[in-house]
């Protein structure tokens, strides 16, 4: 398989690219994959100016002269493509999100319904692609944190999409914190293990993934704590 990674960290310490890194190890268990990642923060993504020069010359290319179509061209040409990213303002970051903003060079301007969701035709074919969400955030596991980039990603890349929500991720790069997060990433190692077989993962993986390293209380007092440092 040819897999993507889309690495959507501004920081060259990616909380959530531990994780990711981790699936990626367990994926690599399972066979010879051609893996590569994109750090999007150090390409030259420009916004979207609603200008649809794309749609009306079909060519499956963005008419800016910048990074995105080299992108473009690596999401046609791969099998899985893995959107790594932190919760930013309970969406994905903007330099990210630009990224998704462009991928119209793609679609056509003409519509259908799918179960319920209205979409664009497509100018290439997509409907063999596996989309997989990794995000991690730096609050504790409370309701609603992630329920609007769910949506999101549904709407965008299908109900199939396998999505992977972690709270409490600063602690990946905690080295104290280790006793907790080194079973977290032996979690995702199987659970790229178990992806690379199915393609999937279980609802019962997802949610041992999900799962908090830390109470909610317990992990505010210690964020509270070194506010101030």
């Amino acid at each position: 398989m040819k897999i993507l990674v889309l690495n959507g960290s501004p920081k060259a310490k990616s909380d959530t690219m531990h994780l990711t890194n981790a699936f990626l190890d367990g994926i690599a268990k399972k066979g010879v994959h051609e893996i590569e990642i994109v750090n999007v923060i150090e390409k030259n993504i420009k916004p979207c100016m609603g200008c649809f020069a794309c749609w009306k010359l079909q060519n499956g290319k963005c008419i800016q002269n910048d990074d995105q179509n080299d992108i473009l061209s690596k999401i046609i040409a791969n099998d899985i493509i893995i959107w790594s990213f932190p919760l930013y303002c309970y969406s994905m970051p903007s330099h990210l999100k630009a990224v998704v903003d462009r991928t119209i060079p793609l679609a056509k301007m003409s519509m259908k319904e799918e179960n319920g969701i209205v979409r664009h035709d497509t100018l290439v074919d997509l409907s063999k692609k596996r989309y997989v969400v990794i995000s991690g955030c730096g609050f504790p596991n409370w309701d609603g944190n992630f329920d609007g980039l769910k949506l999101q990603c549904r709407n965008m890349f299908g109900k199939d999409v396998t999505m992977v929500c972690v709270p409490e991720t600063p602690m990946l790069n905690e080295p104290t914190a280790a006793p907790l997060t080194g079973p977290l990433l032996e979690k995702f190692v199987a659970a790229g293990e178990e992806y690379a077989e199915h393609l999937a993962l279980s609802e019962e993986t997802i949610n041992s993934l999900e799962m908090p390293m830390l109470p909610n209380d317990i992990y505010i007092q210690i964020v509270n704590g070194n506010a101030g440092q």
